[in-house]
């Protein structure tokens, strides 16, 4: 067996590199675009008809690529609790955040779900155990101030049911992302665990349309346009597939409270791409998308930065002598 040196040995605490920074910003865009494509689709398809659709396409698309590329399935004890979690997220979750969105703008929803990062940064210190330091609480106070002035719309209205849907949807996203990175680190298949979790969301997608159907709901459009099926098409790819394979991918390396900052982006791409769909914004609120990507940028900049006092601190600590792996 090879010795290892010390130097070997030691190794700092990993750190959020550029590929994993830009991987959260991506999948922040396909979310926030997504939202505003299914807003199109959702005005013509039922909600929990559209889910199941959006996820079949995903679940088809992630299917052929780990087949391509060979990926395993996860496996183990660990494996199967990730896979479940698609029951919880995207299932649960964006089951709720559809049905909400029938009554809510798209600005709105995606406005809503930036509370997500707020509920992240309390479930990982409680859960994980991760330290809030300043350098993370202040950016997100700002960008929390940003987000406030992004809110002042007048035309971002809805219900009173559908805020309180997306905001339980919201709630069960986040448990989803402390869960997922506290048994993320005992399987190797990023692709692997988002199909597994999509075919699982999938299955709730399809009893949730079922029990609509025995109770007399309607499950299948009248008619439907060609622009709602390619939405439907294209916010699938983007919400699901592409989205969640960079966000689990980045959460590897990345502490949950600092990946929960790219949510803040949300609603910059939602509400830019709402705004080409003809939901107008006021001044004000372009200036509190421009603090939210400052603040967000100053987050993962520091992030990206490595912890040379603690990598120090390890060494220290470490006995000089060599170990047999």
């Amino acid at each position: 067996m090879r010795l290892l040196t010390r130097d070997q040995r030691i190794r700092p605490a990993p750190s959020a590199g550029r590929m994993h920074v830009l991987a959260l910003i991506l999948a922040a865009a396909c979310w926030g675009g997504g939202t505003a494509i299914s807003k199109q689709a959702v005005a013509e398809v039922p909600p929990l008809t559209l889910l199941a659709a959006q996820l079949a396409v995903s679940v088809l698309f992630l299917m052929v690529v780990t087949r391509v590329r060979g990926d395993r399935m996860p496996t183990g004890r660990e494996g199967r609790l990730l896979g479940r979690l698609g029951l919880l997220n995207p299932g649960l979750a964006y089951a709720l955040s559809l049905i909400g969105l029938t009554s809510i703008t798209a600005s709105l929803s995606v406005l809503l779900w930036a509370a997500e990062p707020i509920f992240i940064l309390v479930l990982a210190t409680v859960v994980l155990g991760e330290r809030i330091g300043v350098g993370l609480l202040i950016p997100s106070a700002v960008a929390i101030v940003g987000l406030a002035l992004i809110l002042f719309d007048p035309a971002a209205s809805g219900s009173i049911a559908g805020i309180a849907l997306t905001i339980t949807g919201v709630v069960a996203c986040a448990i989803y992302t402390v869960a997922a990175r506290r048994w993320l680190l005992g399987s190797d298949s990023t692709l692997g665990i988002v199909l597994a979790q999509q075919m699982h969301a999938l299955a709730f997608a399809a009893v949730a349309v079922a029990v609509v159907a025995v109770a007399g709901g309607e499950v299948v459009p009248a008619g439907v346009s060609s622009g709602a099926i390619a939405s439907a098409l294209v916010s699938g790819l983007m919400y699901y597939a592409f989205a969640y394979s960079l966000y689990i991918w980045a959460l590897r390396s990345v502490r949950a409270s600092v990946a929960a900052a790219s949510f803040y982006l949300i609603p910059v791409f939602g509400v830019a791409l709402g705004f080409a769909f003809g939901e107008r914004l006021q001044p004000l609120q372009w200036v509190g998308a421009v603090v939210v990507v400052a603040s967000v940028a100053v987050i993962t900049i520091r992030a990206a930065q490595p912890s040379r006092a603690a990598a120090s601190a390890q060494i220290a600590a470490t006995p000089s002598r060599s170990r047999v792996p």
